[in-house]
């Protein structure tokens, strides 16, 4: 499945890719983020909870950070193991374009599921992805235009 989007958000571009590089930030915003600690400046742990329609998961997944051109793009890259559940895998390009005091926020991502949450076919998938994509970057927004102006 694929998923591409964009938000504007009301700070600086320098002020967004720090908070893109923050786990502590990155934590709040993911949905079902239980915790997300850095291993090393481009490898993080995270554990997530997250439920798809009947079938609810708890993933152990490790999270690459690649193609770094800062402040201006990276690839986020992850996979994730939920046990019977099965598995998740995939990334994003984020690009951060600089508009005037503000900075828009590019993404274009990949994912691929497998094992029983495969099977609940793909429009309940998609849906979930799409949902939980537009959640992370809302919150995200939320919490770097709050972080921006204080």
């Amino acid at each position: 499945m694929d998923l591409t989007g964009e938000e504007r958000i009301t700070a600086p571009r320098d002020v967004v890719w720090a908070a893109l590089n923050d786990p502590e930030i990155l934590k709040q915003c993911i949905p079902g983020c239980q915790s997300l600690e850095m291993k090393s400046p481009t490898e993080l742990a995270a554990v997530v909870k997250i439920k798809i329609g009947p079938v609810s998961a708890t993933f152990n997944g490790e999270v690459t950070l690649s193609n770094i051109n800062a402040p201006e793009s990276y690839t986020i890259s992850g996979e994730g193991k939920g046990g019977i559940a099965g598995f998740a895998k995939g990334g994003a390009d984020v690009v951060l374009r600089e508009d005037g005091g503000e900075t828009i926020l590019q993404y274009e991502a990949k994912a691929q599921v497998g094992g029983k949450i495969a099977q609940l076919g793909a429009r309940l998938i998609d849906s979930t992805s799409t949902k939980l994509a537009q959640q992370f970057f809302s919150d995200f927004n939320a919490a770097v235009s709050v972080q921006a102006a204080e």
